[in-house]
């Protein structure tokens, strides 16, 4: 786990490549309750302008988390998390599923002694969620 006196400002956290596949889409729905067709019917999410079958706006949202909590140590670390949703996230329908690179960094300490984390998520080099930040609290 890492400490508060080990980080600094500017600091990068250890990038995270993530693979949604659409067995990933079928299990999040199950666990959301979201059976929105759009996650799981190409023809229909075509028919609404999407270029495919997308991935859960949240689904994307959780596992880009993960950069924070895996670098945190610890998932409480994490007191504040949020995002907008920018692009959706195409998830094909073969074995490679779509590719998500994660990366982080410490951008602030705040009064509190929390540190503000920006999250950038990409999908073929472009921004899938925006305004993505955590609030961590370490030891």
């Amino acid at each position: 786990m890492i400490r508060a006196s080990d980080v600094s400002v500017g600091d990068a956290l250890p990038p995270l490549t993530l693979r949604i596949t659409r067995a990933d889409l079928v299990r999040y729905a199950g666990a959301s309750g979201d059976f929105n067709p759009i996650h799981w019917n190409e023809r229909f999410a075509r028919e609404v302008g999407l270029p495919g079958v997308i991935a859960h706006g949240m689904l994307t949202m959780g596992l880009a988390g993960r950069i924070v909590t895996e670098w945190a140590g610890d998932p409480g670390a994490v007191v504040e998390y949020g995002v907008r949703f920018g692009r959706p996230v195409p998830v094909p329908d073969d074995d490679e599923g779509a590719l998500v690179e994660v990366t982080g960094k410490v951008t602030k300490v705040l009064e509190d002694g929390t540190f503000k984390v920006n999250v950038t998520a990409s999908f073929e080099g472009k921004s899938v969620l925006g305004g993505a930040s955590a609030r961590v609290r370490l030891p």
